[in-house]
């Protein structure tokens, strides 16, 4: 069950993913929350303007191998508007990184995508236990589905 803080925390990486989209890029945003509650790190897509890895979550994993410790990545907590796909379920799942928590799933966007009659993406979706068996996983939110499906439609309609 998610609390208000993990909600709060979700709002903020939705929020994140609105600028990203804001800014030209597929809609996904994620923050990094230590053990006492302070946001450590935070990103939104970057693929148009670089390259397709460079999602918010792998990013995360990056900053946090590079300034934490073992223990300060197993306590904290990545939020993120979307559920990690493969590569950055397997990112979170090598630098040791806690919680996961979500706003909305792989199996949601999918839908989404092909309702609206968009193609799967060139990697399989996949749920993130099946990369990181013994992550520990929240959500979705269904209460922040509408406003994260809103954001994709909106970028659908572009491409």
């Amino acid at each position: 069950m998610l609390t208000a803080t993990d909600l709060g925390h979700l709002r903020r990486a939705v929020d994140l993913a609105r600028l990203a989209l804001e800014r030209g890029d597929e809609p996904f945003g994620s923050v990094l929350v230590g053990a006492g509650g302070e946001v450590l790190y935070e990103d939104h897509n970057h693929v148009t303007a670089m390259d397709e890895t460079q999602h918010p979550e792998f990013a995360i994993a990056r900053w946090a191998g590079a300034n934490l410790t073992r223990e300060e990545r197993a306590a904290a907590t990545v939020y993120t508007s979307g559920e990690h796909c493969p590569m950055c379920s397997a990112a979170h799942g090598w630098v040791g990184l806690g919680r996961i928590v979500y706003a909305v799933s792989s199996a949601q966007l999918g839908a989404w995508r092909a309702a609206w009659g968009l193609p799967d993406g060139p990697v399989r979706a996949l749920p993130i236990r099946d990369v990181v068996p013994g992550a520990v996983v929240d959500g979705p939110a269904p209460e922040l589905a509408e406003e994260v499906r809103a954001l994709h439609e909106a970028f659908a309609r572009r491409t």
